[in-house]
């Protein structure tokens, strides 16, 4: 089953989409990766999902990638005797270390890591930013705060700290039991959350092992400052929009979203875009004109991803929201403009044999006009090179092993196809040749371009590129670096 896109779609599993037939419709509409939210739901209902998808892939026989998003450490207030009070601007509110139950004058936070980062004149955001405290004086155990923005605040609404550090770690005791739940269950990504600096991705990478890849979430303005080194430390990067603007002004998010993604694409490093894409479809069968644009505008920057969060797992409409997902991201694709707003950040390749024959690949393909580039890899570092390149053909990924395969489904423009490796150079353009042929990216006579590495088999080793007509004989015998 071919996509006629490049951009890929991700779409979180939950309520409204529990079922077999749900699942399936999802991944023909145009889902990619299937997103597991470790913030709701049972592990029971987790194993499910995770096994509904898996019985997808083996029915249509493509493989198909599960990300795990782990909660984080989310910080909130307790709760109030009433359920719920009533802040005026101007009034003063005490946050007191403890869960003895609030009132109008103040509410508990059972959070110390709070109090040890709090300095007078810091900003408290509860409720996702609808109220919003100034800190006048502050202990180890209290805060005498202002209110700036007044607002009702019922029971446990979220807090944020917007430009302090927390001395708290980034996998919580609830995330290494889900994580050690997860990786049980096989799955190929991993969400990190509240990420505040690269020491939090290099803890991570000691409990997730090396075939299951990380996706570091950004979702703290505090981790703007240190991006390139996040990015470097990273499999994969999220702009997770919703959590990031309650800290951001509204006007500060579009240029962070276009700075990260920048960053992402000049390291080679998928990006997803995340949040409230088409939040009115939560309600509605089709979503408004500035939601349409901003899908849009994602796609118009090269984002490799695009993803559904409540849309899909507890909206009305989650085969809706998929399909005009798919419908947009197809028509920027096809509009003449798309290649010069992709190509215009375009890096140029590292001094490595590798980098030199995928450049290669993406200029005979545009030379030749080919069917598509079919590339051999095992690790999946080379699809990851062809991919960077943001090619007008699309990439087809041939390799031996399935965790790879489904690891790539993330990947901008790439199709895998988990396949024995190739024997030798003959079998190389057989194989290259009967699977493009296979699955509909090139028509008998069609010129393919073929990356590979030999020895075959060897990761890292990329460096023989050769010309192949589908259905015919080699035009060219090709070259080896």
């Amino acid at each position: 089953m071919r996509r006629h896109r490049r951009a890929k779609i991700v779409a979180t599993l939950g309520p409204s989409s529990t079922d077999a037939s749900m699942v399936r419709a999802l991944f023909e509409t145009g889902v990619d990766v299937f997103r597991l939210n470790f913030s709701h739901g049972s592990h029971a209902e987790h194993r499910a999902r995770h096994a509904l998808v898996r019985a997808v892939e083996a029915e249509v026989g493509r493989p198909i990638g599960i990300l795990v998003d782990l909660q984080g450490p989310k910080l909130r207030i307790g709760t109030f005797r009433g359920g719920e009070a009533a802040l005026a601007r101007g009034q003063r509110f005490t946050l007191a270390l403890g869960d003895a139950p609030g009132d109008g004058s103040g509410v508990g936070v059972p959070h110390p890591q709070v109090f040890e980062a709090l300095l007078p004149g810091a900003e408290v955001l509860l409720d996702d930013g609808k109220v919003r405290l100034a800190v006048i004086d502050c202990g180890p155990d209290r805060a005498e705060t202002e209110v700036v923005t007044p607002g009702v605040l019922s029971d446990r609404k979220g807090l944020n700290l917007p430009g302090v550090t927390l001395p708290i770690d980034a996998v919580t005791a609830k995330d290494r039991d889900d994580l050690a739940f997860a990786l049980g269950l096989g799955v190929d990504w991993v969400a990190l959350s509240f990420v505040q600096g690269p020491e939090d991705i290099a803890a991570a990478r000691r409990l997730v092992p090396h075939d299951v890849a990380i996706v570091t979430k950004l979702e703290k303005p505090r981790a703007l400052d240190c991006l390139e080194e996040i990015v470097a430390l990273s499999d994969a990067i999220m702009v997770a929009r919703g959590d990031l603007g309650v800290e951001l002004a509204p006007e500060d998010v579009p240029a962070a979203q276009k700075r990260i993604v920048r960053a992402a694409r000049g390291a080679g490093k998928p990006v997803v875009i995340a949040t409230q894409m088409l939040d009115s479809m939560m309600n509605a069968p089709a979503p408004t004109r500035a939601e349409a644009s901003d899908v849009a505008t994602a796609v118009y920057d090269g984002a490799d991803a695009l993803m559904l969060s409540g849309e899909s797992a507890a909206g009305r409409y989650p085969r809706e929201a998929t399909a005009m997902m798919n419908r947009i991201i197809e028509r920027v694709e096809h509009d003449d403009a798309y290649r010069r707003h992709v190509h215009w950040q375009q890096q140029d390749p590292e001094a490595t044999s590798a980098d030199a024959i995928t450049a290669a690949a993406r200029q005979v393909a545009e030379t030749l006009d080919a069917a598509s580039i079919v590339t051999y890899t095992t690790s999946g570092s080379t699809a990851l090179r062809a991919a960077r390149e943001r090619p007008p053909a699309p990439i087809l990924v041939l390799t031996p092993n399935l965790g790879t395969a489904r690891r790539l489904a993330l990947l901008w423009g790439v199709h895998c196809i988990h396949t024995e490796d190739a024997t030798g150079f003959t079998d190389m353009v057989e194989k290259a040749c009967a699977h493009a042929l296979d699955s509909g990216h090139a028509a008998p006579g069609a010129r393919i371009v073929i990356t590979a590495g030999v020895p075959f088999g060897t990761p890292g080793t990329t460096n023989a590129l050769r010309i192949a007509r589908v259905g015919g004989a080699r035009e060219k015998t090709g070259t080896r670096a």
